[in-house]
């Protein structure tokens, strides 16, 4: 059972995702909160598989709940965006979210992408790709190039766009049919050349480079 703590200040919303949930089997809600000082108090608290958490809430929004909690062990956490949050959404890619589905996505979508998280994959929806490219390019337009020392070969970027799908190492390895291993050892070398510890700073600084 996947248990998840939803984070919506809205309670039509809230309640609407909460009974949506409540009919998938192996997801149970285990708590909520209305705003972001609630977030940081219960999320601790019940220590949730996957945080379902919108943007923009009183008091504290959903960045300010991803900087406080980071330090303090952040659970996988699924940002819920709309379509004017493009800036926002990169800001939460920054701040440690893991996941972004847009709110008009299905209740397959949405039920598939948080058993992703729980999985410890990174989601990001294309159309939510798409929008922080757009950002990115904006934010860029007077800044310098960024380089990398050693550039990825058309294997690893091939690589790095499917860990930007969420995809596993062995859904990698399978749909370019390669041994687990293989692309465990390709990732190991895309984090060096990126400079990144992790996935999801390695998707970021692909956005950022325009390999995605």
């Amino acid at each position: 059972m996947i248990r998840v703590c939803l984070v919506e200040d809205q309670t039509l919303v809230r309640e609407g995702l909460r009974s949506l949930l409540d009919l998938i089997d192996d997801i149970e809600v285990v708590a909520e909160a209305r705003d972001g000082e609630e977030a940081i108090r219960v999320i601790p608290e019940v220590q949730p598989d996957v945080v379902l958490l919108d943007i923009r809430m009183p008091r504290k929004n959903g960045l300010e709940v991803l900087a406080e909690l980071k330090d303090k062990g952040l659970p996988p956490t699924l940002v819920l965006t709309t379509f004017d949050e493009d800036g926002l959404v990169l800001d939460a890619i920054r701040a440690g979210a893991r996941g972004f589905l847009l709110k008009d996505v299905s209740l397959e979508q949405l039920a598939s992408a948080i058993r992703a998280l729980a999985a410890g994959k990174t989601l990001v929806q294309p159309a939510v790709t798409e929008r922080m490219l757009r950002s990115l390019h904006r934010q860029q337009a007077d800044s310098p190039d960024l380089q990398l020392a050693e550039p990825l070969t058309e294997r690893e970027t091939e690589i790095l766009r499917l860990m930007a799908g969420g995809h596993t190492n062995r859904e990698i390895g399978e749909g370019l049919h390669i041994a687990e291993g293989t692309v465990k050892n390709h990732i190991s070398k895309i984090l060096a050349k990126l400079g990144v510890r992790d996935r999801t700073r390695a998707v970021l600084k692909g956005l950022d480079l325009g390999f995605i």
